[in-house]
């Protein structure tokens, strides 16, 4: 499994708009049916830079779909955040593999 992390520092004066706009946009990445779960998080240590920072962390079933993801959909999805916010916020990706998980079973 691969995760495809996607790192955001918003700025605050459109923060409010961007998180109501990921909401949306989390859905239509996960649609294109690359993906089985994304998970947003906020970033709790602060920037020197300031701003708000998120994360959004897709799974992706293979490689081989974040790959079609990336030939498919990325610059389509991508470019209506880009108009919006551009100069608002800075994004960079990574890409994760899972090596083990592990969990916790109480009883």
């Amino acid at each position: 499994m691969i995760i495809y992390n996607v790192t955001v520092n918003i700025d605050e004066s459109i923060h409010d708009e961007w998180l109501t706009w990921i909401k949306e946009h989390i859905p239509q990445v996960l649609g294109t049916g690359k993906f089985d779960k994304a998970t947003l998080s906020r970033v709790l240590v602060e920037e020197e830079m300031g701003g708000v920072t998120y994360s959004v962390q897709y799974r992706s079933y293979s490689r081989e779909a974040l790959e079609a993801y990336y030939r498919e959909d990325a610059d389509r999805l991508r470019t209506e955040g880009l108009k919006k916010f551009a100069d608002k916020m800075l994004a960079f990706r990574t890409e994760l593999q899972i090596v083990d998980e592990y969990t916790v079973n109480f009883k």
